[in-house]
């Protein structure tokens, strides 16, 4: 396509997106624009769902003391990476570029935190399959999880939860993660005093339990990572800090 300006040429790519941008300015920059949102959110959501396949992956490979499956929690991780590089590239070239207004400007905050959380619940999925197969290797099966199906259950919904809350703009969704995440704290506590227990009553128990107690401490931060995100979405679509508002609801 070859626009003449004066006496110079000026040549453009012939893509149809150009022609349209050139053709219809307002209407198809803010649709652009629009697109660009959209490609960071779906993003995001991609990302969360491979990060809750991979701790449904690691809590696989315990039930079944599966040493193939710790593997690939550690494969699918830098899949995981790679999106949260890609939401990071997207936020800073829209932000460089389109000097968004305050509302999406929060979005764009709240997605580079939130995909820094998943990012870190695709790490602790990981260590929870390192530390797995750490037991495996000494030949060793996995028969007494403790309460960690319940937290991985728990865990896992509380992150579906908060992307939900993301994606359909639910901020009243944010409240109950908070309730479960109290659960999970109250969970892991009851684990490390089941395994300190199984240590004494048993000394060469010591190295396999001491690994349970970390798997367990893993899965809870995977829980606060959750609610982490809850609090981030419900402070882009209300502009008020969760824990403020549940700290005065409860002192009312």
């Amino acid at each position: 396509m070859r626009f003449i300006a004066g006496s110079h040429l000026l040549f453009l790519p012939s893509f149809p997106s150009w022609q349209t941008v050139f053709r219809y300015p307002r209407i198809t920059m803010k649709r652009y624009f629009h697109e660009e949102l959209e490609s960071v959110r779906s993003h995001l959501m991609l990302m969360g769902e491979r990060s809750i396949e991979n701790v449904n992956l690691a809590m696989r490979s315990l039930l079944e003391s599966d040493l193939a499956l710790t593997e690939k929690v550690r494969a699918a991780d830098d899949q995981i990476d790679e999106v949260e590089k890609q939401i990071d590239e997207e936020v800073a070239r829209y932000i460089g570029l389109r000097a968004p207004v305050a509302r999406d400007l929060r979005l764009l905050f709240v997605a580079i935190k939130a995909s820094h959380d998943l990012e870190r619940v695709g790490d602790e999925a990981t260590s929870i399959a390192k530390r797995a197969r750490k037991i495996l290797k000494t030949g060793r099966t996995i028969d007494d999880l403790g309460k960690l199906p319940r937290m991985c259950e728990v865990a896992v919904l509380m992150l579906r939860e908060s992307l939900h809350c993301f994606i359909n703009e639910d901020a009243d969704r944010a409240f109950p993660i908070s309730k479960r995440d109290e659960e999970v704290d109250s969970l892991n506590r009851e684990n490390f005093q089941h395994f300190i227990n199984k240590m004494k009553a048993d000394p060469d128990l010591v190295q396999s339990c001491t690994e349970m107690v970390f798997i367990s401490k893993s899965m809870e931060r995977i829980a606060d990572h959750a609610q982490n995100i809850a609090e981030e979405v419900y402070y882009l679509l209300t502009a008020k800090a969760l824990k403020d508002v549940i700290r005065g609801e409860e002192s009312a």
